[in-house]
């Protein structure tokens, strides 16, 4: 499957750059939206047979016969895409280390094919690790959208990023 060119849907985005994007960029309350994701019965289909082969996702025959009444999306390829525009667009490039985990996960609403995903992202909190103060914690809210606007995700993501490097001083290592 090849990953699918998404676009910044917001009117605003990032005043940095995420090739120059930094802890101190992350202002809590701030909200950015990405997309957008068309899932196609094809690529529902081939996600589902090599990573979740449940009949809802991999067998159109027999979802239609089921409790659904037609072909759903696994939630974990809809995680798959949501990260996909999530690394595309919030991630810094430059200063994201990595990601503790998650809370929340949640799948809200089924995703059938022909549906557009987009994402909405909101900051919710930061702060400065106190034991390692060249870095710090990114709380973020992300909502997977629908073409209607409904979430059909929801999640809590942390991510440990890199503090701005002081004018003259670069980084030499993560």
């Amino acid at each position: 499957m090849t990953a699918p060119a998404t676009t910044t849907l917001s009117d605003t985005d990032f005043a940095a750059p995420a090739e120059d994007r930094y802890f101190e960029d992350y202002v809590p309350g701030s909200e950015y939206v990405y997309g957008s994701v068309t899932m196609t019965e094809e690529d529902i289909l081939r996600y589902a047979r090599e990573f979740d082969p449940q009949y809802i996702h991999a067998d159109p025959r027999a979802a239609r016969q089921g409790p659904f009444e037609g072909l759903l999306a696994s939630g974990w390829h809809t995680c798959a895409v949501m990260m996909r525009m999530y690394a595309d667009h919030y991630l810094s490039k430059v200063a994201t280390l990595v990601s503790p985990g998650v809370d929340e996960l949640r799948w809200v609403r089924p995703v059938r094919p022909g549906d557009s995903l987009s994402i909405r992202t909101t900051v919710r909190d930061t702060r400065v690790s106190s034991s390692k103060p060249d870095r710090g914690l990114v709380h973020t809210g992300i909502e997977v959208l629908n073409q209607h606007g409904d979430a059909v995700l929801t999640m809590k993501a942390m991510n440990i990023v890199l503090r701005r490097p002081a004018p003259g001083k670069g980084r030499t290592q993560r």
